[in-house]
């Protein structure tokens, strides 16, 4: 896999690229704001990117709106997102318009390298990537009316593991379970929170987020 990584402060970068190259991942440039991230998109067409959401020169959502930038122009490279923060909103707003190829980590995971070229396996494949205490903030939010209590414990589970991108069959795997009581619990859930049934992954991951996140 060919990646760019974009961070602006020096050392997290050279932290990550080391990781990637001690893990056999090519890192064919570095940026340090999103004007060189796009030109080196332009210029080496990665498979994907690795991008901080605040950079230079406001430190907001110059990451997020390059990765926006990005997804429209070259649909076929994947985009890692990155943050200190835990912003939901952000995640929501990048799934809704470019939903597939597309992760969110929490910049203190990526450092397991495990979980970096897990989560970037994941993107290449046309996968979603959110991380799990995102997942955790919009499960756990308190609710006037909680349609979440209709769910049983394990489903509860199921859905945590849904919105942050994993299939079913890696559901089953992290759960000890067969693939088709997976597909009963998450025919379950969609019936009960109200969802259509997809079977495309990333289409779900985007209804389950939407439906936690506006809740």
């Amino acid at each position: 896999m060919r990646v760019v990584v974009a961070e602006d402060t020096m050392l997290t970068r050279e932290g990550i690229v080391r990781l990637l190259e001690e893990a056999g991942v090519e890192v064919v440039a570095q940026a340090e704001d999103a004007a060189a991230l796009m030109r080196h998109v332009r210029s080496e067409r990665p498979d994907a990117a690795i991008v901080d959401i605040r950079m230079p020169p406001t430190h907001t959502d110059e990451g997020l709106v390059a990765a926006e930038q990005i997804r429209a122009e070259h649909p076929q490279i994947g985009v890692l997102l990155l943050s200190h923060y835990v912003e939901p909103s952000y995640a929501i707003r990048l799934l809704e318009e470019h939903p597939e190829r597309i992760g969110y980590l929490l910049k203190e995971r990526v450092f397991d390298v495990a979980i970096l070229v897990d989560a970037l396996r994941r993107i290449g494949d046309g996968e979603t990537v959110v991380d799990p205490t995102i997942v955790a903030r919009l499960v756990g939010r308190r609710r006037h009316e909680d349609p979440l209590a209709e769910l049983t414990a394990r489903e509860r589970e199921v859905l945590g593991l849904l919105a942050e991108g994993l299939s079913n069959r890696a559901i089953a795997a992290r759960l000890f379970v067969t693939e088709r009581t997976v597909e009963a619990h998450v025919k379950q859930i969609f019936l009960k929170l109200h969802l259509g049934p997809n079977s495309e992954s990333h289409r779900r991951v985007l209804a389950v987020l939407a439906y936690l996140h506006g809740r």
